[in-house]
């Protein structure tokens, strides 16, 4: 009898571990976030190493945008690691702060990543990187590649400029029929004023060359579009002076008229953002929950309110999220990749609300734990990198391209 309690017991003890894992595991999937029957999934394998690549007939969708990074640097580059080296930011509460560690990361082993690339450490300025980075997005059926940017001679705190990689990223993009756009990021000073400057710069440097992105809007309109990062830092009445037609230093009806989308971190900003002039605004965080933009159980209402008031949504959909690389401290906004199953549920949400465009967070943003990017297992003495197994290192281009196509099938449906 005591026999049968102790296995009893531990049966009890097992079945409830498993339990935990799986709700674990689980965290931010809800029953109402289920794959609806049609969606793509994961019902075949990705395509091993060495397949070939969709034909050539298969083109991009260029309703498909991915955040993309050039500020990595390697020894071999530009002298030393750049980025890969990140530092770990400390909590701003001085008491949470002295509970974890500080420095930097020393690659090649060790990464400011959670992740290890199928490329290591690499170099933006890489030709061969670059050229396999458009590779790989031709493969996930990306048309739109939304990089980030600063102007001339500025930078993050963990980079160095990298305007100059501007006309080399368009070169490779061409080769592959990708376009670019840009992302504009926040530094010291931005405002209306700085970024009117900004605007002319990249449409006089590079709004001729033929991978750069223009949207076509719903006029017949072809114009450029720009994506405002951390918009909510600067005043709507200032952004108005520049987006809206009777604003002092307006941009509209002029030869550097474009499509703005700005950020939508919290519920207040969409009016701000209407009263601002921007066209649309996307939510950047593949988080869910982390921000009123960034959760899905929001995204409708967003929508809502854009097609109220003729503004573009641009939901913004990721495969996981864990950052704790770098901020060591930030654990709770892990979002566990669940094999493909979160990238998934984002991706079915987004499409439920009928958009025009989705963007992707991101490709190659590995500090956050959020990129497609073919990545690889890696184990050294001091670290145990995470991984795709048991899929391929692409499997998240792969999942990206089959959902390109439901996405490209959906539309066709909803004009009809």
């Amino acid at each position: 009898m005591r026999r049968r309690r102790r296995r009893g017991g531990l049966a009890l003890l097992l079945a409830a571990l498993f339990v935990f894992g799986t709700v674990l595991a689980l965290r931010t999937l809800r029953a109402a976030d289920a794959l609806p029957a049609g969606a793509p999934g994961l019902a075949e394998p990705p395509a091993p190493p060495g397949a070939r690549e969709p034909a050539a007939g298969s083109g991009p969708s260029y309703d498909l945008h991915a955040f993309y990074y050039a500020w990595y640097g390697s020894p071999r580059f530009e002298g030393r690691y750049l980025h890969w080296d990140h530092a770990l930011v400390p909590h701003w509460d001085p008491k949470v702060s002295a509970s974890y560690p500080r420095g930097r990361h020393r690659p090649p082993d060790d990464i400011g990543s959670s992740f290890y690339p199928a490329l290591g450490p690499y170099s933006s300025r890489d030709p061969a990187v670059v050229d396999e980075h458009m590779g790989q997005l031709r493969a996930a059926a990306i048309g739109v590649l939304v990089l980030s940017w600063y102007p001339p001679g500025l930078a993050d705190d963990n980079g160095e400029p990298s305007d100059s990689l501007v006309p080399f990223i368009l070169d490779a993009a061409q080769r592959y029929a990708i376009k670019v756009t840009f992302h504009i990021q926040p530094y010291k000073g931005r405002d209306d004023h700085t970024v009117h400057e900004n605007i002319k710069y990249i449409m006089d440097k590079y709004g001729s060359h033929a991978a750069f992105y223009k949207y076509k809007t719903s006029t017949g309109r072809s114009l450029p579009l720009f994506y405002i990062y951390d918009s909510y830092l600067t005043p709507a009445e200032s952004w108005a002076n520049l987006l809206t037609p009777s604003g002092s230093h307006s941009l509209r009806n002029t030869a550097y008229d474009a499509v703005f989308i700005a950020l939508l971190v919290e519920e207040g900003h969409k009016e701000d953002i209407l009263s601002a002039g921007y066209d649309g605004m996307y939510t950047y965080f593949a988080s869910n929950g982390f921000s009123f933009g960034s959760s899905h159980q929001n995204w409708k209402a967003i929508k809502t309110f854009c097609d109220s008031n003729n503004l573009m949504f641009i939901p913004s959909v990721g495969p996981g999220y864990i950052d704790t690389s770098i901020r060591p401290w930030n654990n709770h906004n892990t979002r566990n990749r669940v094999n493909g199953k979160y990238y998934e549920t984002a991706l079915q949400a987004a499409l439920t609300v009928r958009p025009e465009i989705v963007s992707i967070t991101s490709f190659n943003e590995w500090h956050e734990g959020t990129q497609i990017e073919k990545a690889v297992p890696k184990k050294t003495l001091t670290r145990l990198y995470l991984d795709y197994l048991p899929h391929q290192p692409n499997m998240y281009l792969e999942l990206t391209r089959r959902w390109a196509e439901h996405f490209s099938k959906e539309k066709e449906q909803w004009l009809m």
